[in-house]
């Protein structure tokens, strides 16, 4: 008579390795999916495109004065800056992907 331990042994393994042949499967199609759509187009060559719509945008609330441009993700520009002058000066934050997709404009605090 032939011992038969190794029966659940061997069947355990293949349960537990067809999980992982699962998730390998799994990741090799999620990265074959990406691989098709391929990377996404970057608009860092729209950057002082997108400090000038601000500015013309913002130019409405008074005299601009661009802080910095920053390339938040591969598609959204976030250009910083203030308008006004003295007591009237705020702040504003102007989204750009293609063109302007947000504009925030905030008060300064005082200082002292």
């Amino acid at each position: 008579m032939r011992p038969t331990i190794g029966l659940p042994l061997i069947v355990g393994a293949a349960l537990a390795l067809g999980g992982c042949v699962a998730a390998i499967a799994s990741s090799a199609v999620g990265m074959a999916v990406r691989g098709a759509k391929g990377e996404p187009q970057g608009n860092q060559h729209l950057q002082a495109g997108a400090a000038k719509a601000c500015t013309a945008h913002a130019s409405q609330f008074g005299t601009v004065h661009i802080i910095d441009v920053e390339q938040n993700s591969a598609s959204k520009i976030i250009v910083w800056g203030t308008v006004g002058e003295g007591a009237a000066r705020r702040s504003f934050e102007c989204a750009f992907g293609t063109n302007i997709t947000g504009f925030k404009l905030r008060a300064i605090a005082p200082s002292g």
